[in-house]
């Protein structure tokens, strides 16, 4: 299986950057992960509601741009549907089952996604009610994806 982390932003902390290595380096035996990342867009400081829109729609574009064509794409979303990590782990095997060789999924900016993004998604997901940065969710994200296929394949998975 092929999985594509599409995000806004680099990754500037060491411990989260240390953190998804070790986790993408985890995940080579059961797929491949590649990231893609653009700079986020600069916001002006108290921006309207328009020109808050327009940086938006300018991110997204380019955000859509780096996911690969035909993949199943997941959205993380603060409005999107929480789900456990066994339910996450059965929409992947599901996934996989039904075919699908490529999922990709895009991690927005700090301020938030376009409606067009929102849109492009086959699922919106939220990892909680609570807000973290969108580094952190990065590897908040790896960690479940990992922890997904250990599940599917019945593998303890304890630290």
């Amino acid at each position: 299986m092929r999985i594509t982390i599409v995000a806004a932003g680099k990754i500037k902390e060491k411990y989260l950057t240390m953190g998804i290595a070790e986790f993408v380096k985890r995940l080579r035996p059961f797929a491949r992960l590649e990231v893609r990342e653009i700079h986020e867009e600069k916001m002006p400081e108290a921006p309207s509601r328009a020109e808050k829109e327009q940086v938006l729609q300018k991110e997204g574009e380019r955000l859509l741009k780096l996911v690969p064509e035909g993949s199943y794409l997941f959205v993380l979303d603060v409005h999107g549907t929480e789900l456990s990590s066994e339910e996450f782990a059965g929409n992947m095997e599901k996934l996989a089952l039904g075919g699908c060789s490529s999922i990709a999924f895009l991690i927005g900016g700090a301020f938030g996604l376009s409606g067009e993004v929102r849109k492009a998604a086959d699922a919106l997901l939220s990892f909680s009610r609570f807000t973290f940065t969108h580094q952190m969710v990065r590897l908040l994200l790896v960690e479940q994806i990992y922890r997904a296929f250990k599940i599917s394949r019945g593998e303890k998975y304890h630290w």
